[in-house]
């Protein structure tokens, strides 16, 4: 049986080289005394022999420069090491630790930058750190991710003084890095009370089971008049000499498909996530709550093709590969194909099942191709549409126009809000359960529905 390997990355170890050709730049310090030195011109205003005396003291300090060079270590002398202490999570903060091993008899001084993966909310920064001879320092900085999936990291470069400051060697220590970034971990820790709510209709259920209904057997128990034929027990007949039938209850282990879109529309962003980030947050939350209720969590995330699909299963390693699947979720450039996600949905899941479909409504004078697709699934399936909302619009579509170019505006974004309800009515006319939740509040509204299904019984 294969381990999984860890959430979070591994811990990478480079020798650190020369910068550059010469890897070498000026300390604060000579520039300081070369500044000074620049005192003697004033009085070689009056005698030309002073300006003997600055070549002079610029020649001490080109010695001096050189001399405190040569007593720096070599590049080579330095490890750098790369240290991940939790997974990382799309906007949630993580540490990590450089590491620097020094094996020279030189204590120094270090600035150290690592060239992590762009985000909007991390800044590359030098950090500042003091290491010893033959020893080592280490220097802590939060990252947050910006992105999800497979990131690469890239070098980590050094610049380091002697006491005197007056030279300062260049180095970079290669530790290219490939990480994942998964999904909000946080998200599933701030909604885990839906976890109690769900044990709670569990155990509602178990109270008012039915019994008679359903294919999921149940108890045996003797024939009465009216029971059908076709479940009786004939072991157990003949076992006690009289008629045994079998009772069933309606099935509470059923199947869960969260359809993600992957198109340009869920490319759109508001406060740094984009609305497919929201939408596999979300995704992650409902898939520990529907395991822990004992349902089966499957996944379509699809494009102009089918990206990541997971068939139904229970349990951690279901929930472990649902993290895997999500983190690789990409938003592409060009429209989903939706008929084919609803087909492929169709061809894996034969019977009745909860189908959460996550997308958003493109604005054309034409019914929506998603629309018609999860209207082909109503026949089968149990669907809950969820669209993502529009924040900016409804707000514009709620605002009172102070000007003919406001006015015009806001009646745009009212009729793009009347549209969409209209469609969302059309779907729930066929049997859909429908809602446009702004992205701020998918996960509870999503978490909230599935609750609301399953306490129902409705599938």
């Amino acid at each position: 049986m294969s381990v999984p390997r860890p959430l979070a990355p591994p811990s990478v170890e480079s020798l650190a080289r020369k910068n550059g050709r010469l890897g070498l730049g000026v300390g604060p310090r000579l520039f300081l005394l070369a500044g000074a030195g620049f005192a003697w011109l004033i009085p070689a205003l009056w005698d030309p022999t002073y300006y003997w005396a600055l070549l002079i003291w610029d020649g001490l300090l080109l010695i001096a420069f050189l001399m405190d060079w040569l007593r720096l270590p070599k590049p080579s002398r330095f490890a750098v090491q790369r240290d991940w202490h939790q997974p990382l999570s799309i906007g949630n903060p993580s540490e990590t630790t450089l590491t620097v091993r020094n094996s020279s008899p030189v204590d120094l001084g270090i600035e150290i930058m690592d060239e992590l993966a762009p985000s909007p909310w991390f800044e590359l920064r030098w950090l500042s750190v003091a290491v010893p001879a033959h020893g080592s320092g280490s220097v802590h900085q939060t990252y947050t991710p910006g992105e999800r999936g497979d990131t690469s990291m890239g070098r980590v470069y050094l610049r380091y003084r002697s006491a005197l400051n007056l030279a300062e060697c260049w180095a970079v220590a290669e530790l290219p890095q490939t990480v994942r970034v998964y999904p909000s971990f946080e998200q599933a820790r701030k909604h885990s009370v839906f976890l109690a709510r769900s044990r709670q209709i569990e155990l509602q259920m178990r109270l008012m089971r039915l019994r008679g209904a359903g294919s999921e057997f149940e108890s045996l128990r003797e024939y009465r008049e009216g029971d059908e034929l076709r479940n009786l027990c004939w072991t157990a007949t003949a076992r006690r000499g009289k008629l045994v039938t079998r009772t069933f209850q309606v099935e509470r282990s059923q199947a869960v498909w969260m359809v993600l879109d992957c198109g340009r529309l869920m490319r759109a962003r508001t406060e740094g996530f984009s609305k497919l980030d929201r939408a596999v947050d979300a995704a992650l939350c409902l898939a520990q709550l529907a395991l822990y209720s004992g349902d089966r969590v499957g996944l379509l995330a699809y494009g102009r093709s089918v990206n990541q699909r997971v068939v139904p299963g229970r349990g951690a390693a279901q929930l472990r590969h649902l993290v895997e699947q999500l983190a690789a979720v990409r938003a592409e450039v060009p429209e989903a194909d939706h008929v084919r996600a609803a087909a492929s949905i169709l061809s894996l899941q034969k019977q009745r099942g909860l189908v959460i479909w996550i997308t958003d409504l493109s604005e054309t004078a034409m019914t929506p191709e998603v629309v018609d697709a999860a209207g082909q699934l109503l026949t089968r399936h149990l669907v809950l549409f969820i669209v993502v909302a529009q924040p900016e619009v409804k707000g514009k579509a709620a605002g009172t126009p102070q000007s003919p170019q406001e006015m015009y505006e806001t009646v745009a974004a009212q009729e793009v809000v009347f549209r969409r309800e209209l469609l969302l009515g059309r779907l729930r006319e066929h049997g859909a359960l429908c809602w446009e939740v702004s992205p701020q509040h998918l996960t509870a509204a999503l978490l909230n529905q599935y609750l609301s299904v399953k306490e129902r019984n409705l599938i």
